[in-house]
């Protein structure tokens, strides 16, 4: 059970995100990683979407 990836590559999701966080734009992401696609910083931000969309509950 690891964090999610981008396309099989060693780059994970969370990271695309804090680069995005940090306010870089795709276009400059994919600049500093040549490896990926625009589309796949866009995959990556519908899937935190998801996840923010999805209920969740406490364990107590």
């Amino acid at each position: 059970m690891g964090r999610p990836i981008i396309r099989g590559m060693r780059i994970t999701v969370d990271f695309v995100l804090k680069l995005l966080g940090d306010g870089l734009d795709a276009d400059r992401i994919v600049a500093a990683y040549p490896e990926l696609e625009q589309e796949d910083v866009f995959q990556a931000a519908k899937y935190a979407a998801w996840l923010a969309s999805e209920k969740t509950s406490a364990i107590r």
